[in-house]
C-alpha cells in the first residue's frame, strides 16, 4: 500500500495534468459525434484527444499505467492503475449540459484509493484520497453525517423502459417509484461520476447505477468512501472492479435505499 504522502503527490500531480486538460475540454462543448460505440452510445473527437493527453502525461509523470475508456490499456487489476473517463456524461457534453466531467481514479490491486473529478463547467475539482478527507478545489469539506432518505436528493441513471439486459428497463422503473414513494427529489443528471462526486460532496443523499464499467465508477467510489459515505452494489455487497451496479449514499440512507431496491424484486423476474 502507498504511503499517505506518496498518495497525496500522486494526486497532485494528477490534479496539474487535469488542470491542462480542461482548456480542450471546455473548447469541444457541444463537440459532435466521432466513434460510435455499441448501441446509441459514441464518443466525440474530444474524448480520444483529452486520453491520449491525459494518458500520455500520467505516464510521463507518474510511471503508472492507465486503463482509459476509449482505448483500454493497463489491465485494472495491477498492483497500480489509473483509470480514466476523458468525459463522462458524453451525450450531454454534445448538447452543451454542463453537466459532464473528467474522471481519474487511482487503483491499488483492485481497490480504489484516490480520486479524482473535474467538472470544469462549474468550477468543481473533488479530489480525496482513502481515508479523506474529501476537497473542493483544495478546500476540506465536512464528513457526510447520518441524515434522512426523505430530506435528500437521489440520483439516478437514466434508461429506456423498454430496454432488456442485466437490469431491463421496467425494473429500473420500479426502483424508480419505489424510490419516488419516500423521495420526491430523484434526479437524472445522466452522468454517473457526476452523481457519485455529489454524493461525496452532501449534494445528492445517494446515488444508484445500474452500469457496471469502472471508469464510471472508480474515482467515485474513491471519492465517496473518502467522505464517509458507503458503496456497495445493488445486492449490498461491497463495490469492486468486478461489480456490475454500484449504490452509493450517505450513512443513514444507504440502508433505506437498499430496502427499497430489495422490495423492487429479482431484475430477471421482468
Amino acid at each position: 500500500m502507498l504511503r499517505p504522502e506518496q498518495l497525496a503527490d500522486l494526486v497532485a500531480t494528477a490534479t496539474e495534468i487535469l488542470d491542462e486538460a480542461s482548456g480542450p475540454f471546455v473548447a469541444g462543448h457541444r463537440a459532435d459525434s466521432a466513434v460510435r460505440k455499441q448501441g446509441n452510445d459514441f464518443a466525440t473527437e474530444v474524448d480520444l484527444a483529452i486520453e491520449r493527453q491525459v494518458v500520455a502525461a500520467l505516464t510521463e509523470r507518474t510511471g503508472i499505467g492507465v486503463h482509459g475508456e476509449e482505448f483500454g490499456g493497463a489491465p485494472v487489476d495491477s498492483e497500480l492503475v489509473w483509470v480514466l473517463d476523458p468525459i463522462d456524461g458524453t451525450f450531454n457534453y454534445a448538447a452543451g449540459s454542463p453537466m459532464a466531467a473528467i474522471l481519474l481514479g487511482l487503483l491499488h490491486e483492485g481497490t480504489p484509493v484516490a480520486g479524482l473529478t473535474w467538472l470544469p463547467f462549474v468550477g468543481n475539482r473533488y479530489t480525496a484520497v482513502v481515508g479523506g478527507p474529501l476537497r473542493d478545489n483544495g478546500t476540506e469539506l465536512p464528513a457526510l453525517s447520518t441524515t434522512g432518505l426523505a430530506e435528500s436528493i437521489i440520483g439516478i441513471q437514466t434508461f429506456n423502459i423498454d430496454s432488456h439486459g442485466r437490469f431491463p428497463g421496467r425494473y429500473r422503473v420500479e426502483v424508480l417509484a419505489n424510490l419516488s414513494r419516500v423521495s420526491s427529489r430523484v434526479r437524472m443528471h445522466g452522468a454517473t461520476g457526476v452523481d457519485l462526486a455529489y454524493v461525496a460532496a452532501g449534494i445528492l443523499g445517494g446515488a444508484i447505477s445500474f452500469g457496471h464499467h469502472v471508469w464510471d465508477h472508480a474515482a467515485g467510489v474513491a471519492l465517496v468512501r473518502a467522505a464517509g459515505g458507503i458503496v456497495t452494489d445493488l445486492a449490498g455487497r461491497p463495490w469492486t472492479v468486478e461489480s456490475k451496479s454500484a449504490l452509493a449514499a450517505a450513512p443513514g440512507i444507504h440502508q433505506d435505499i437498499l430496502e427499497l431496491v430489495a422490495a423492487a424484486g429479482a431484475p430477471e423476474d421482468y
